[in-house]
């Protein structure tokens, strides 16, 4: 697993295309129950070489009812990325994570992790990589049992999803405990 890790980060297939230039952003673990799938780095972690310390990371630990010191240990979470970089910014949010680094990377690293119990989709970029069916992020997100105990699908817990989640108050409301008691089973187990 250090190897591939060591791998990825020297990582430049997609140089060309990153603003900022490469900064691999992920972390994993032999032993790690639980893969927290999500687009991409935003500017804040490039900047910080740290994944989901931003408020859209404030508010993933908030939905999963962890602490910072639970979320950040590899061997309870890895943080996979669809893209490891930081792609850019687009008139609203991000630009979408660039598509060399799943098809490169993830098999190699879902190889080496034989103890995930569960994959946490974050957003509509993971469920569109991961999940074979034509349904767009609600109706998945709504019918996440339909994707246990594989998967979770949940919606980016970016600031910029405020609107969404508004219009949705059945998430925070039905599916986090949900969520939360999935979790906490797994990681205190």
């Amino acid at each position: 697993m250090q190897e591939l890790l060591h791998n990825i980060s020297q990582c430049t297939i997609c140089k060309a295309h990153l603003p900022l230039g490469p900064n691999p952003i992920l972390s994993a673990h032999k032993n790690s129950k639980i893969i927290l799938l999500s687009q991409a780095p935003g500017r804040i972690a490039h900047e910080k070489s740290k994944a989901w310390d931003d408020p859209g990371g404030r508010q993933l630990r908030k939905w999963l009812n962890v602490s910072e010191a639970q979320f950040y240990n590899p061997e309870n979470f890895a943080i996979v990325p669809i893209g490891f970089c930081y792609p850019g910014k687009a008139k609203t949010g991000d630009l979408p994570p660039r598509p060399e680094c799943a098809p490169q990377w993830h098999q190699q690293l879902l190889d080496k992790m034989g103890h995930v119990e569960l994959i946490i989709l974050i957003g509509a970029y993971a469920q569109n990589y991961y999940l074979n069916d034509k349904k767009n992020l609600t109706e998945r997100v709504g019918n996440y049992k339909d994707y246990l105990p594989t998967y979770f699908p949940i919606p980016h817990p970016s600031p910029t999803n405020r609107f969404w989640r508004s219009k949705n108050p059945w998430f925070e409301e039905l599916v986090v405990p949900e969520l939360r008691n999935v979790v906490s089973n797994l990681i205190l187990s």
